[in-house]
């Protein structure tokens, strides 16, 4: 069987699907995402598609993870929160494009296994809380981009009202059929939306399931 080389991740996964950024090809470049996942996968490491990281859980579709980049419009100067730090690579991504991303994820296990994965990858610039991420990181607002990579049935209130004027939200909506949509704060009380791609995300735990 042939797997998937970084130059055909590049290529064909994502230049050829539209992903146009060149800070963002140059973010996916950079991460290896091997240093991510187990063992078992890592010869799946640039196959296109999600891969399983233990107890269910997953690491993300390269080509999802640079889109949701895009979209986001990341700035060098930009504080970026994250909503679900999984096993860190999206983060680490993430950290390649802004100043700073605060990342929180709601399973222990997965927090501290993120920690350890950013550590290998020489990652510095990322905070990670062990929480549920419906409230946000309020002391750390405004963000100019906020990230979920789980999905709620609706966008949290308090992740809107931590950006700031002119920031950008991007999540996955829904419980069966879900979309991501893009969220632009325009002033105070006014945000435009924007509906996108259909995808597949694990539900948001927590406040969002209730």
């Amino acid at each position: 069987m042939m797997y998937a080389t970084r130059e055909e991740m590049i290529e064909n996964q994502l230049k050829a699907r539209g992903i146009k950024d060149s800070r963002v090809l140059d973010a996916m470049w950079n991460v290896d995402r091997s240093l991510f996942i187990p063992d078992d996968v890592k010869p799946h490491t640039y196959d296109d598609g999600p891969l399983p990281i233990g107890r269910g859980q997953t690491i993300s579709q390269p080509y999802i993870v640079a889109y949701m980049a895009q979209i986001l419009n990341i700035s060098p100067d930009d504080k970026i929160l994250e909503i679900g730090t999984g096993c860190g690579y999206n983060a680490a991504v993430l950290a390649r494009l802004a100043r700073h991303v605060y990342s929180i994820e709601i399973i222990e296990w997965l927090a501290e296994t993120a920690k350890g994965n950013l550590e290998k990858a020489g990652v510095t610039n990322v905070s990670i809380k062990q929480d549920d991420g419906y409230k946000g990181w309020p002391e750390k607002a405004p963000f100019d981009g906020v990230m979920l990579t789980a999905a709620p049935p609706f966008i949290p209130s308090p992740l809107k009202e931590q950006l700031k004027i002119c920031g950008r939200l991007i999540a996955p909506i829904g419980i069966t059929n879900q979309r991501l949509v893009l969220i632009e704060r325009k002033s105070e009380n006014e945000f435009s939306r924007e509906d996108l791609i259909l995808v597949s995300f694990v539900p948001m735990r927590g406040e969002a399931e209730k």
